[in-house]
């Protein structure tokens, strides 16, 4: 396929292992913050290509994974409601709360869809105006914008009867909690191209001054990612703790000002609380009073218990690249993605997911006792 075939050339990626297992000379642990290069890394095998002495951990890249569970009962709260359409992105429908996740709710009655789009649900208030239509806002900095202009089309259109459960969450934040943490491991980040195309990555330079640690902004496709794990191991080995570019064919410095300013008109940052990471100061996105009125935590009252987690369940270890998902004693037996019991194994960019695809067995056998 055009411009997706020649990032995936297997001769060139071979080259690039062999550049880099020659510059290599001390242990490194990188970590890559998007899931969706978690599960390119896994399912062409890249981590398999790299030099023994390269650890690469899994990051909170998941934006679905770290969305708390006491929101995803929220969400099944307000779904539940005989007047509300609730639309969600296809990944959440099978998120765990503390009793059910959404599909549940769509199977006892209510009416959940799946959408592509906030745009989406907006239509589906416009087409409803007796039904109270809520839109999940889940995701990072890269599907705010969207969902800023969804909201910005309902005030300007006057449909009062759309609103939106937030859960926007910021990346540059939860990178600097896991370096904050006594636990943390991390010598080098790959950052989330994606995220810097809409953002830049200008924010991005204070963290790599202040905590002395080098950071790579990469893309998504086998030779993205072996090129961004180079140069993050260039720097290591140079003693040098910088911001570089690797995606430059997508990414700018100043990132895309249009997107930016579109949601920084409906939203503002605020604190968010991360699964299996707490509360986060100035990590998340909340509305503008401006456009309180779409806020579905204000429509609609709350009565619902806080959630617990299952307590077998490692995902917060996991999201902070403390431990790997071989490491959950229910990894691939008791959580599997037909009964997933976290988060991360039900999305399509979560690391228990991937792990379960294309490692299970070499997890497996990497849990397994030794002889005698």
């Amino acid at each position: 396929m055009k411009f997706v075939d020649e990032y995936r050339d297997a001769d060139a990626a071979r080259r690039w292992a062999e550049r880099l297992a020659r510059l290599t000379t001390r242990p490194w642990t990188l970590m890559e913050v998007c899931g969706g290069q978690t599960h390119a890394i896994l399912k062409f095998g890249i981590d398999e290509l790299l030099p023994k002495e390269i650890n690469l951990i899994h990051g909170p890249g998941c934006p679905v994974c770290v969305t708390p569970i006491e929101l995803i009962d929220r969400a099944i709260a307000i779904a539940a409601r005989p007047e509300v359409i609730f639309c969600s992105f296809g990944d959440m429908l099978r998120v765990p709360g503390s009793r059910c996740d959404l599909l549940s709710v769509k199977a006892s009655g209510g009416d959940v869809r799946m959408v592509y789009s906030p745009l989406d649900a907006l239509r589906l208030a416009r087409d409803n105006p007796d039904r109270q239509v809520v839109f999940f806002a889940v995701g990072f900095e890269t599907t705010a914008p969207a969902t800023a202009l969804a909201v910005h089309q309902a005030a300007q259109q006057g449909v009062a009867n759309f609103s939106l459960l937030v859960s926007h969450v910021l990346v540059p934040p939860a990178m600097e909690t896991i370096l904050a943490s006594p636990e943390n491991r991390v010598q080098g980040f790959l950052a989330a191209g994606h995220v810097c195309a809409v953002m830049g990555y200008r924010e991005y330079e204070p963290i790599a001054r202040r905590y002395r640690i080098p950071i790579v902004v990469t893309g998504f496709e086998p030779l993205d990612i072996l090129q961004g794990i180079y140069l993050c191991v260039r720097q290591l080995e140079e003693g040098r703790a910088e911001v570089e570019n690797q995606y430059t064919r997508v990414v700018g410095l100043d990132g895309n000002r249009y997107a930016q300013a579109i949601f920084r008109e409906v939203f503002h940052v605020a604190p968010r609380h991360w699964r299996g990471m707490g509360e986060i100061p100035q990590s998340g996105l909340a509305l503008n009073e401006r456009y309180a009125a779409f806020d579905a935590e204000r429509r609609f009252p709350r009565d619902e218990e806080r959630g617990q987690e299952l307590p077998e369940c490692i995902a917060g270890l996991i999201l902070q690249g403390v431990r790997k998902p071989y490491d959950c004693p229910i990894f691939g037996t008791v959580c599997t993605p037909d009964h997933p019991c976290g988060a991360p194994m039900v999305s399509s960019e979560g690391a228990c997911a991937a792990y379960y695809r294309y490692r299970r067995l070499s997890c497996e056998g990497a849990r397994a006792p030794s002889p005698g």
